[in-house]
């Protein structure tokens, strides 16, 4: 029996139900995983994405898209293939998506965690066939601390620096992380502002229902905004630009899974780096990997190779599957090599994500 999903030159293609997950290029009709630039392409006929993420979505495609919605757990029949969505934990509106013809079923799960997230629904196991996973992290070096331990870390920075009359900067995926950030901060340490990439996807948040402590857009003379004691949270974009220098006197964090390495914080350059991020780590994944029950194993993107043979030494049936996302932009893999497993490190955000409106 062939299989359901393929491989194509346009992304992972359902033959039988003639829709593309997650597509590379432009196609009739696309099931989205999340909003992110590098699995929501525009220009597609036709979307279908999880209710909860649709004004994410049309935010990130614009007014003119076509977008259909399921809720978690309902399911569509698409020229008779089984399809529904369930939550990713990855960012609001993230999904796995459930394909299922012919008494087989596959779980394409696009981008996932398991760590707990006020800001979206949390990652729910679904059990399948074949499960084709995500390993951005997928090398057992990368564990992340609970959420409350890095939030402190945060708030201890920022108080330092607010003590000092220096601002905070923190460089954060514009999408996701970015109000994450916002949701795991002590709002009473000062005035939260964000850069107008970020505010965009705040508000989006705020019309889906998510509930975001006081954000307001950085003001055009933001010269020791907030007198010193503001957190500014932007995209990773704005390192080394003009915008920084609205600041006066800042210091400027990264907020990241690859920061747990100390090369790339190193050769960065950042004041500080913070372990923040929305991938699984690799306890994560081998987590989810085990409740899906699956017979069969399928990585992409991130350390695919290792992720797949280590799957394979624990007696799985696991490969890799061809991908051209971008996702989050790994350092030097020999860096890894020079690391202990104890030490912690962040997710850098895809260039795709760079923000381009000004402040």
């Amino acid at each position: 029996m062939p299989d359901l999903l393929e491989v194509t030159e346009s992304g992972l293609y359902c033959p039988r139900g003639d829709f593309y997950v997650d597509p590379w290029r432009r196609v009739p009709r696309a099931v989205i995983t999340h909003a992110h630039a590098d699995h929501a392409r525009s220009g597609c006929d036709r979307y279908l994405c999880a209710a909860a993420g649709k004004t994410v979505l049309r935010t990130r495609l614009g007014g003119a898209a076509t977008i259909d919605t399921l809720r978690y757990g309902e399911s569509l029949s698409i020229n008779g293939v089984s399809v529904s969505l369930h939550p990713a934990g990855h960012v609001l509106g993230s999904a796995q998506v459930r394909i299922e013809h012919g008494g087989v079923t596959w779980v394409v799960t696009g981008d996932y965690k398991l760590q707990a997230d006020p800001t979206c629904a949390a990652f729910e196991p679904v059990r399948c066939d074949v499960f084709v996973t995500e390993s951005t992290f997928g090398l057992p070096v990368y564990r992340w601390q609970e959420p409350a331990v890095v939030a402190a870390e945060i708030d201890a920075w920022w108080r330092m620096n607010r003590d000092a009359g220096r601002t905070s900067v923190i460089l954060a995926y514009a999408l996701g992380k970015a109000q994450r950030i916002a949701a795991l901060v002590d709002p009473t340490i000062g005035p939260i502002v964000g850069h107008g990439s970020v505010m965009k996807l705040v508000e989006a948040y705020r019309a889906s229902g998510v509930r975001l402590p006081s954000i307001d857009r950085v003001p055009p003379q933001a010269r020791r905004v907030g007198g010193g004691r503001a957190l500014v949270i932007a995209p990773p974009s704005v390192l080394g630009s003009p915008w920084l220098k609205l600041f006066g006197e800042s210091s400027v964090a990264m907020a990241s899974g690859w920061m747990l390495l100390r090369g790339v914080r190193r050769r960065r350059g950042f004041d500080r780096g913070f372990v923040v991020s929305d991938h699984a780590d690799f306890p994560g994944l081998l987590a989810a990997v085990e409740a899906s029950a699956a017979r069969r194993v399928l990585a992409t993107h991130g350390f695919a190779d290792a992720f797949s043979r280590l799957l394979r030494d624990r007696g799985l049936d696991a490969a890799v599957l061809p991908t051209r996302f971008v996702g989050e932009s790994a350092p030097d893999p020999a860096a890894v090599d020079e690391e202990t497993a104890d030490e912690e490190t962040a997710d850098e955000p895809a260039a795709a994500e760079a923000a381009t409106d000004e402040p």
